[in-house]
């Protein structure tokens, strides 16, 4: 997970005097509640043993590897529902390749998962990242897919770096030609986004840069550049910045994209609306050296998001998108778990384990059969964009797990020989 060590070095502005308004707890009233609300208890959720999460991320690694192209990629364009995003072809399936693989490959490889089998599939998807995502590319003026495909093909750039370090000029070479491109598509208005309804066309982008978009971009670069030594455009990451700022509305909700700000009451632009949103642009914003992005505004969203996730949870497996109550899509969901997780990896230590708990015992429930996670049927892309997302997440929560019975054990032999 990012850490709050990463920082740009000249000319980025603090946005506190811009942000003053203190989060509340609680529903959008206001109300006082507890620091955290657990996910319901019983049956429904499985207690998060070390053993299980360990059985659970192999599963979806298993997965993984069952499910990659020959190619070295994961997903395609085959047909999975009458009705599909849009998406002119090559180019966006393309884009939609590169960001499943991308994700799918960040899972697998923060998994540590030491099988044969494992770090073939690894090496097969490493030389699809070298060979394909220097030729990724907008699909068309007005779609911008390939902005999915920068940031997570940075996630997966990264960690091979880690996980291959003998190959780092060739990893560097990659993440630079991805800064590049993020530089180059970055909206007129600041940020990024998906779409350009504009109809001016031009060759920047100028119509619909997104929050989270914008935020998921912003924490892609900064891990990218903490890891390679590459400093994003100041000038970029400020109006980046500012872009998200102005999308953002006085209890730290977020507006879907730059023109929605002039309707943030809209449904869904309220707290509820952005309860998988929040998360991705406070952590963006706090990265970056937002002041106004305490540790108390990150544990408000993290406890909202477990106390309404099953609410979240209503929008999984819909075919159509925005169709339940604040225009909730199904693809909302994981996308929310991994950035609720990188959000709560920016409090202190001692803070985290009861979240990487909670988190770990919804994963476990959601996980499919088949060992994936999967939230909204696109194409055939879903369920390794899916399962990438939650072995992200869940590794985290192992992680966190690990260390919090390792302190504790520490602490216990430590008592004994007192």
């Amino acid at each position: 997970m990012i850490k709050i060590t990463f920082t740009i070095l000249v000319g980025i502005f603090s946005c506190a005097s811009m942000l003053t308004a203190a989060p509340t707890r609680g529903g959008e009233s206001g109300h006082q509640r507890s620091t955290l609300v657990p996910p319901p208890s019983g049956s429904q959720f499985p207690e998060a043993t070390p053993e299980r999460i360990d059985a659970a991320i192999r599963d979806g690694v298993s997965f993984l590897i069952e499910d990659q192209n020959a190619n070295g990629s994961w997903g395609g364009p085959t047909q999975t529902k009458g009705l599909n995003i849009y998406a002119p072809a090559p180019g966006s399936h393309h884009a939609f390749r590169a960001g499943a693989t991308g994700l799918a490959l960040s899972g697998m490889i923060d998994a540590a998962d030491t099988r044969p089998e494992t770090e073939a599939a690894i090496n097969r998807a490493a030389e699809w990242v070298i060979r394909e995502l220097p030729r990724l590319r907008r699909s068309e003026t007005g779609v911008l897919y390939n902005n999915w495909g920068h940031a997570y093909g940075l996630r997966a750039i990264t960690r091979l770096n880690r996980h291959d370090p003998g190959r780092h000029d060739t990893w560097k070479k990659l993440a630079e030609q991805q800064f590049d491109y993020i530089h180059r598509f970055a909206e007129v208005h600041g940020g990024w986004g998906y779409y350009d309804f504009s109809d001016l066309k031009t060759q920047r982008p100028s119509g619909m840069p997104t929050s989270f978009t914008t935020a998921t971009v912003m924490l892609a670069m900064a891990e990218a550049g903490e890891a390679f030594g590459i400093d994003p455009d100041p000038a970029v990451i400020n109006r980046a910045k500012r872009s998200i700022r102005l999308q953002q509305t006085p209890d730290f909700s977020y507006t879907y994209s730059f023109p929605h700000r002039w309707r943030p009451r809209g449904d869904i632009n309220r707290p509820a609306g952005s309860l998988a949103r929040s998360q991705v642009c406070n952590a963006a914003l706090r990265v970056f050296g937002c002041d106004a992005i305490t540790d108390e505004v990150i544990t408000t969203w993290a406890d909202r998001f477990l106390a309404r996730e099953g609410w979240l949870s209503i929008a999984r497996k819909r075919p159509r998108p925005h169709d339940i109550h604040f225009q909730i899509s199904g693809y909302f969901y994981y996308y929310g778990i991994h950035y609720f997780a990188e959000s709560v990896s920016l409090l202190p230590a001692d803070q985290q384990p009861p979240y990487a708990s909670a988190l770990a015992s919804i994963l476990l429930e959601r996980q499919e059969s088949d060992g994936s996670w999967w939230d909204y049927p696109l194409y055939a892309y879903h369920k390794p964009y899916g399962t990438g997302y939650a072995l992200m997440a869940l590794t985290w929560c192992r992680e966190v797990l690990n260390g919090q019975e390792s302190e504790a054990r520490g602490k216990k032999e430590t008592d004994m020989t007192e």
